[in-house]
């Protein structure tokens, strides 16, 4: 497959892209040009949501032998940048066409209804209805309370810690789920909580030095487990507590596995997974073979749309904890723990 990176000279449309140029399906029915991507802020490279998307969006071309075109995001763009990025890509005959992130919500509600006969999907946004539109969305509270019964199971001084990237609705299910999940091993828990920025376009997801400042603080004030949800603010989330030797929980990626982590790989405990690549793998799968998905399509730990990453064999030898967070998990997917969902 040969790949070539493209330079976009059109303002707004995105600082690069990745075009891949491939034949159609062997099963002849899909007559698109490929899979259109278009990041959310921190862009590709993020080791956590942007490369769970990319991951789903290679397996895909590969799989289907499709071509396919992702694109990066602007700093401080506006909706209509991402407009005009949604339309770049569908106008080109990609299809589906996927906006990674809550962000993409006006955007895709406005370039689906202009090209009914392509499958938008966005992840993280359940409010977009139209008959050519996949929401595809996630159980997060419940991977985020596997997250906190690890921590609080972990913790030697019955201190652990949030933080957030942005203070939103949809960040607020990591939280409340973190919480229960600690609270439910140990009632008196103390739980620091930290929330980067108030907005995406303040940087909450895309600027590591705002995590590690707030790890450094949530750390020096006690905690010796630190959990995020802050997309490529996590790596210095990630950075500070391999420095301070307390474990850090990752999130949407298995985080041990990164290479751009590696040298702190160690004191990454696990992540609270998210199957981003699944959504955008199954989407693309529905389309290329003629039923594409529309509607809600929520993933939760019994489908494994969500889950937690234990790849550290220091984790595995954890007995205890390891058994903890297995029940937890068996328990939910039971019914027996519901998940709450805001905690704030």
């Amino acid at each position: 497959m040969a790949v070539a990176v493209v330079a976009l000279a059109a303002a707004g449309c995105g600082k690069s892209s990745t075009d891949s140029h491939s034949s159609s399906s062997e099963s002849g029915r899909y007559a698109g040009k490929g899979i259109g991507l278009a990041y959310d802020v921190g862009g590709k490279g993020d080791q956590s949501f942007n490369d769970a998307a990319f991951a789903g969006f290679e397996k895909a071309q590969k799989e289907f032998k499709i071509g396919g075109r992702d694109i990066e995001p602007q700093d401080g763009e506006s909706d209509a940048d991402k407009v005009q990025r949604l339309e770049q890509l569908a106008k080109a005959g990609y299809n589906p066409v996927i906006g990674v992130g809550f962000v993409y919500a006006p955007a895709v509600k406005e370039v689906a209804a202009k090209y009914p006969k392509i499958t938008f999907g966005i992840i993280d946004d359940d409010t977009v209805k139209a008959p050519n539109v996949a929401d595809l969305v996630f159980h997060e509270e419940q991977s985020s309370y596997l997250a906190g019964v690890a921590a609080a199971k972990t913790s030697k001084k019955n201190h652990i810690g949030f933080i957030g990237g942005v203070d939103v609705p949809l960040i607020h299910k990591f939280e409340a789920g973190f919480d229960q999940g600690a609270k439910s091993v140990n009632p008196k828990i103390k739980i620091e909580s930290q929330y980067l920025t108030q907005t995406a376009q303040e940087g909450g997801f895309s600027s590591p030095d705002k995590g590690r400042d707030a790890a450094n603080g949530q750390i020096e004030a006690g905690a010796d487990v630190v959990y995020h949800a802050a997309g490529l603010s996590g790596q210095g989330v990630i950075q500070s507590a391999a420095e301070h030797k307390v474990w850090a929980i990752g999130v949407d990626s298995d985080q041990y596995g990164q290479s751009s982590l590696a040298k702190y790989k160690d004191w990454i405990l696990g992540s609270a997974l998210k199957n981003v690549g699944g959504a955008v793998y199954d989407l693309t799968k529905s389309v290329v073979d003629g039923k594409p998905l529309t509607g809600e399509v929520r993933g939760d730990l019994k489908s494994g749309g969500v889950g937690f990453a234990d790849s550290n064999p220091k984790y595995q030898a954890m007995k205890d904890v390891v058994a903890a967070v297995d029940r937890a998990k068996q328990d939910i997917i039971s019914g027996k723990v519901t998940v709450s969902t805001s905690g704030r």
